[in-house]
C-alpha cells in the first residue's frame, strides 16, 4: 500500500466514528490568489503557484459541536479541467482562521432580535501546479444541507459542492473575492438591500446573477474524498422557486447584474438556498466564475420603526408613474414614527425637501427621480426607504368608433391616445361582450344587440398607462313578419310585421299595400302563400323574415292523436288548431275514470300532461271541444289522445 493511499484511508476511518451530518454548514465559496511562477530544481519545469482558500459558514447556534469539529481538516481535490483526471487530493487542509461573523443589523429598530451565531472558517492550501492548457478545477464536498430549506427537494439528504476554476496557461489570474459577509437576519415584508458585490485584484470586469447549486456528498459518505464535479447534477428546485427565483417577494427578489446588489421584499418566512455567481471578463472574454452558496433565513422581525412608501406601480421599486401632470402627492404608510423628512430627488436642488407627513411636490421637468423618506431622522431608532417616481406627462387614452351599429356589421375602432413622450407601445381593448384585442385600430363585429362598455387601456414607452371608456350601442334588431297562420277562404288577414321603420313585402299577391308594416291580405280561394318582408330599422339595420299563409276551404279543428310532454321543446303540449272559428266555449280533457284533468276556453292554451302539478301517467285521455263558428253557430266535437313519455 503506497503512503498516499494509507493517508486517505487513515482519515476516512478516523472520521467514520463521527456520524454527525453537515446541516450546520449554511454556505461556502472557493477562491484563489496567483503567487507567481517557480522553476523545479529537479527537471526545470515551470509551475504556477496558487494560494487556494475554502471558506465555509457554520451555524454555531444550532449546529452540533461534533459536526463542527469534523469540518477540520477539509478534504480538497484538484482536477484537470478538460480530462477530469485527478491531479492532487489533500486530506490535511486545516483551517487557518475561524471568525465570528458580525450580525450587521441595527438592533435599535427591531424589538425581537433573533439569536444568531455564525462562524466563517477558512482553509488555506498553497499549490504549485504545472503549466496546463486546460486549466484546473478545485473541489470540496460535504453533506448534508439543512432539512428545513424550503425551495429545494430533499434538502436533508443532499450535500453541497463548492468549487473554483483556475484558468489555463498562459492566463495569470486572481479570482474575484466577495466583499461582504452574507446576511444573517432578513426581515419578512421589509425591503432587502444586500451588497453581494466582489472585488478583483486584476481589475477584471465583473457581472453577477443567481445560479443553480450543485449536489454533493450524501448521508452514506458525508465527507468524501472529492470527485471531479458533475456540473449538471444540480439540486431540484420546488416551484414556484428556481435558481433564478430562489425566494418569493413583492417586489420580487432581484440581483443587479452590474453591481451585485440583491433587492426585493421577502414575503415568506423560512430558509432558502441562494447561489450567486460572479463572472470575470478580461478583454471581453470570460476567464473565470466564482460562486457563493448561502442559506438566507427570513424571519418575522418586529421592527420598532418602519419607513414605508407604498408601491402603486408595477415597475420595480416605483411609487408611481405620473403621466397626468408634474404634481405628485405622496402617501406615507410608515409606522412608529414621530418625525419625517422627505427628499424628492431633484438633482442639483436643495429645496426639494419636506417635513410633512404626506407632502405634495411639483417637479420642474419630466424624468425618473429617487425619493427618500427618513422616519425619525437624527434619533436613536431611524429608518429610511427609497422609491422611484417617474414623471412623464401628459398621456391620455382615447378612441372613436364608426360603422353601422347593427348585429353582424363591422364597427371600426380608432385609437386617439395622445402622449408627450412617444411611442405608444401597447393597446388592450375590451369590447364589453367577452372579446378582446391588442391591435391599435381593431375592427369588431357584435353578434347581438345591446349597450356595450368598450374599454381601451393604452401604454407608452415610459409605462404611462391610461384608460378610456365609452358606450357603444348596437341595435337589438330582429325583423319579424308574423307567425304562420291558417284561414278559411273568404277571410282576411291583417299582417303585423315588426322590428323596423320601413317595410317592403313580396310578392304583392292578395296584399293591399306592400310598403307598410300591416297590409291587409284578402283570399277568395284556397292555396298556400309565402311572403317575404324586408325590414329597415332606425339605425339603418336591414334584414328579412318570412310568413306562410295557408287558405283552406272550410272551418275545422286539427287535433293531434298523440303528444310527448318530456320537455324537449317538441310536441310538449296537446292543443287543437282552430281554423275559421270565432270562439271556444271550452276545451276539456278527462282521464279514463272520467276525472277532468284540464279545462280552458282559450284557443292558445294547451295541456302539458300534468294534473294538480303532478305528471299524468302514460295512456289514453279523452277530449271535448265546445265552440262557436264564424257564422255564430254553436258546435261540439270529441275524441281521444295518447300521452307518451
Amino acid at each position: 500500500m503506497n503512503s498516499r493511499l494509507f493517508t486517505i484511508l487513515f482519515f476516512l476511518f478516523s472520521f467514520a466514528v463521527f456520524p454527525a451530518m453537515g446541516s450546520h454548514i449554511v454556505g461556502g465559496e472557493v477562491t484563489y490568489v496567483y503567487q507567481g511562477d517557480s522553476v523545479s530544481a529537479t527537471n526545470g519545469a515551470i509551475y504556477h503557484k496558487y494560494k487556494v482558500s475554502l471558506s465555509i459558514y457554520e451555524d454555531c447556534l444550532n449546529g452540533q459541536p461534533e459536526a463542527i469539529a469534523q469540518d477540520n481538516p477539509a478534504f480538497m481535490g484538484i482536477f484537470d479541467a478538460l480530462t477530469k483526471a485527478t491531479v492532487q487530493i489533500d486530506t490535511n487542509v486545516f483551517f487557518v482562521t475561524s471568525l465570528s461573523v458580525p450580525v450587521n443589523f441595527s438592533n435599535n429598530c427591531v424589538s425581537n432580535i433573533p439569536a444568531t451565531c455564525l462562524l466563517k472558517k477558512t482553509f488555506v492550501k498553497n499549490y504549485a501546479l504545472p503549466f496546463n492548457s486546460h486549466g484546473y478545477v478545485v473541489s470540496y464536498e460535504r453533506c448534508c444541507r439543512n432539512a428545513s430549506i424550503l425551495n429545494i427537494s430533499s434538502p436533508g439528504n443532499e450535500g453541497s459542492t463548492y468549487y473554483c476554476v483556475i484558468p489555463p496557461t498562459p492566463v495569470h489570474n486572481n479570482s474575484a473575492v466577495f466583499a461582504n459577509y452574507p446576511p444573517q437576519i432578513i426581515c419578512l415584508n421589509n425591503p432587502l438591500y444586500y451588497d453581494n458585490s466582489a472585488t478583483d485584484a486584476d481589475g477584471d470586469s465583473l457581472s453577477y446573477g443567481f445560479s443553480s447549486a450543485l449536489k454533493g456528498a450524501n448521508d452514506a459518505d458525508i465527507k468524501p474524498i472529492p470527485y471531479y464535479p458533475n456540473f449538471n447534477d444540480t439540486v431540484i428546485y420546488i416551484p414556484p422557486y428556481s435558481a433564478q427565483t430562489p425566494m418569493t417577494g413583492f417586489p420580487a427578489i432581484h440581483i443587479d447584474p452590474h453591481t451585485g446588489l440583491i433587492t426585493g421584499t421577502p414575503n415568506r418566512i423560512g430558509r432558502f438556498l441562494v447561489t450567486v455567481y460572479c463572472n470575470e471578463y478580461r478583454g471581453g472574454v470570460l476567464i473565470n466564475t466564482i460562486k457563493r452558496e448561502f442559506q438566507f433565513v427570513v424571519t418575522d422581525c418586529s421592527k420598532v420603526v418602519i419607513a414605508d412608501i407604498p408601491q402603486y406601480s408595477t415597475d420595480f421599486n416605483t411609487y408611481i408613474v405620473d403621466c397626468a401632470d408634474y404634481t405628485v402627492h405622496f402617501t406615507n404608510t410608515s409606522s412608529g414614527g414621530f418625525a419625517y423628512h422627505w427628499d424628492f430627488g431633484v438633482p442639483g436642488t436643495a429645496g426639494d425637501v419636506s417635513d410633512d407627513f404626506e407632502p405634495t411636490f411639483t417637479y420642474p421637468d419630466t424624468g425618473t427621480f429617487t425619493v427618500k423618506l427618513v422616519v425619525n431622522p437624527g434619533s436613536t431608532c431611524p429608518d429610511s426607504i427609497n422609491r422611484l417616481v417617474k414623471v412623464y406627462p401628459k398621456f391620455y387614452a382615447a378612441f372613436t368608433d364608426s360603422g353601422q351599429q347593427c348585429p353582424g356589421a363591422p364597427i371600426n375602432f380608432k385609437d386617439q391616445s395622445t402622449a408627450t413622450i412617444k411611442p405608444i407601445t401597447s393597446w388592450e381593448w375590451n369590447f364589453g361582450d367577452g372579446t378582446t384585442s391588442t391591435d391599435q385600430n381593431p375592427v369588431h363585429n357584435y353578434t347581438y344587440g345591446g349597450t356595450f362598455n368598450v374599454i381601451l387601456v393604452s401604454k407608452n414607452i415610459k409605462n404611462c398607462v391610461d384608460t378610456a371608456i365609452r358606450q357603444v350601442i348596437v341595435e337589438t334588431f330582429k325583423p319579424f313578419a308574423g307567425n304562420d297562420t291558417i284561414i278559411v277562404k273568404g277571410e282576411n288577414i291583417l299582417f303585423n310585421a315588426q322590428g323596423g321603420i320601413q317595410y317592403s313585402w313580396s310578392p304583392p299577391t292578395n296584399l293591399s299595400d306592400t310598403s307598410i308594416y300591416d297590409p291587409l291580405g284578402t283570399y277568395s280561394d284556397t292555396g298556400h302563400f309565402t311572403y317575404y318582408v324586408h325590414v329597415v330599422s332606425g339605425y339603418g339595420c336591414m334584414g328579412d323574415d318570412t310568413i306562410k299563409v295557408t287558405v283552406v276551404g272550410h272551418s275545422e279543428f286539427v287535433v293531434p292523436t298523440a303528444f310527448t310532454p318530456n320537455g324537449d321543446g317538441l310536441n310538449d303540449y296537446f292543443k287543437p288548431i282552430a281554423i275559421g272559428y270565432r270562439s271556444l266555449s271550452y276545451f276539456r280533457i278527462f282521464n279514463r275514470w272520467g276525472e277532468r284533468v284540464f279545462n280552458t276556453n282559450s284557443l292558445e292554451e294547451g295541456w302539458d300532461g300534468t294534473f294538480n302539478n303532478k305528471k299524468c301517467d302514460m295512456g289514453t285521455y279523452y277530449w271535448q271541444i265546445s265552440y262557436t263558428d264564424r257564422f255564430g253557430k254553436d258546435g261540439f266535437q270529441k275524441g281521444d289522445v295518447t300521452l307518451i313519455r
